[in-house]
């Protein structure tokens, strides 16, 4: 991966950029594949190119939010807060299947246990319930940034957690009001959270929250929304 100044990034975090993502248009539909590397470059986000990506929302039995902090070593958005999970799915066999968003699950619980070291037993495919997609645009630094359509999953499990510290910083679980909290005293505390968190927190995720054991009955699947 020439053409960059690599010299001040963590070296697994680079090795990390090289992995193939899938491209797709405005409706979804894959159209090739590129490296996460050019995926996220701000000057070819603003080309237009646009990849496909997934988010986790796990919850315990208690129904609190299992929250990370992404890792100081990360490109984008390095030490902000998020959901469990976010990544994307690979241009790989496994991954690149569309019929019940099977791809993305498996995306999912691979990305669960390399970031948390959360066993896929643990989480199966089945449990991996799919809400929506949204699109969104978002700079990081000025030279990277996301452009992606994004898959909404919520999953409801205990889990074993073992997190990497090249991937994330620290979780906590917390309640809606907790959540809160955190969003109202940002300037305060200094504490930053992603733009695709705050994105879904401010339109979907409490009325999901509240829904928690009937999720799926406010399930958009056909609906990609732009935000």
């Amino acid at each position: 991966m020439t053409g960059l100044d690599w010299s001040n990034y963590d070296e697994e975090q680079v090795r990390l950029m090289s992995e193939m993502c899938i491209l797709v248009d405005t409706n979804d539909k894959p159209i090739g594949a590129e490296s996460k590397k050019e995926c996220h470059l701000m000057t070819n986000i603003n080309k237009g190119l646009l990849h496909r990506a997934f988010s986790v929302f796990l919850f315990n039995s208690e129904g609190k939010l299992l929250l990370q902090q992404r890792a100081d070593e990360k490109i984008t958005f390095p030490g902000y807060y998020t959901n469990t999970c976010c990544s994307h799915p690979l241009a790989v066999q496994d991954e690149v299947e569309e019929a019940e968003q099977i791809g993305a699950r498996r995306a999912a619980q691979r990305k669960l246990e390399h970031e948390l070291g959360i066993k896929a037993e643990q989480v199966p495919l089945d449990k991996f319930q799919f809400l929506t997609k949204i699109q969104y645009l978002a700079p990081s630094d000025g030279l990277w940034g996301e452009h992606e359509i994004d898959y909404i999953f919520f999953v409801k499990a205990d889990v074993d957690l073992e997190p990497n510290p090249n991937e994330v910083k620290s979780v906590k679980y917390i309640t809606q009001d907790e959540l809160k909290q955190m969003f109202a005293t940002m300037d305060q505390t200094g504490i930053s959270m992603t733009p695709w968190f705050k994105l879904i927190c401010e339109n979907f995720l409490y009325k999901w929250w509240d829904n928690l054991d009937n999720v799926t009955s406010l399930a958009e699947p056909d609906v990609i929304h732009r935000m």
